[in-house]
Parts: C-alpha cells; structure tokens; sequence
C-alpha cells in the first residue's frame, strides 16, 4: 500500500483529541441551543397571551421526566429532569394545558411538581381558539 494512502488511515493521539473535543463542542451546542430554543418558546408565548382572558384552572396530574443522551460509549448521561404540571380548565368545555420547567436534580424537580398538585392558578386562553392556553411563569 501506498505510505501516502496509509497514513490517511492511521489517526494520532493528537487528532483523536480533536475529534472528541469537537465532538463534545457539538454536544454542548446542542444542549444550549435547545435549552435557549425552549426559554424562547415560552417568553413568546408569554408575550402572544399578556391580552388574552384568564380563567381558572387546577393543577391535576404532575410529572417528573429524566431528560437523557447516551454517549459513544453507550453511557447514560442525564442532562437534566423536566417537571411538567398538566392543567385544566373549562372554557365552556374541560379542556387541557401544561406548564414545563427543568430542573437539574430529580429531588428538586419531584419538590415543584408535589408543591403545584391541586394548586388553582390563572390560565390565559386564546380567544380565538379556547383549546390553547398559556400558563404564565409568573402565575405559577
């Protein structure tokens, strides 16, 4: 074989550094963008539900959810736990919301979702469409 073509197969220590550094950059980008992209979501919703109607809601089903990757070397890696609090309200029918937070340790996360179970709070719901409501940060 010729030195030239072999030594495109034969990676160095100094490159497989590299490699799994980018690889790690890519990884940590990743998660950045998606924690930023689920904040953004919500502060629009935020903003697009500041002049629609309130309505009373209850807090009935509560759920802690182990937010999870797997690593090249199949190894769990947990990134985080998300607390979701279901809602409902009528508005005239029963209808359906959630409100979703992340927490970086289980207890903490199992402590919000147990303190808003059975909580009445104040929903906003979209005029022109009652089967969407927004739960604002701060009203929860």
């Amino acid at each position: 074989m010729n030195p030239l073509v072999a030594s495109l197969f034969v990676i160095d220590e100094s490159y497989r550094l590299w490699i799994f550094l980018i690889g790690m950059a890519v990884v940590v980008a990743y998660w950045i963008v998606a924690f930023c992209l689920r904040h953004f979501v919500q502060w629009v919703k935020g903003v697009r539900s500041r002049d629609w109607s309130t309505v009373s809601a209850i807090v009935d089903i509560v759920t802690v959810q182990e937010q999870y990757y797997y690593d090249r070397y199949g190894s769990k890696i947990v990134t985080g736990y998300l607390a979701t609090a279901t809602y409902m309200y009528h508005n005239p029918e029963m209808q359906l919301g959630d409100f979703s937070r992340v927490f970086a340790k289980e207890a903490e996360a199992r402590q919000w979702v147990t303190s808003r179970k059975g909580q009445t709070v104040m929903v906003h719901v979209d005029p022109c469409d009652p089967t969407r409501s927004v739960l604002r940060k701060e009203d929860i």
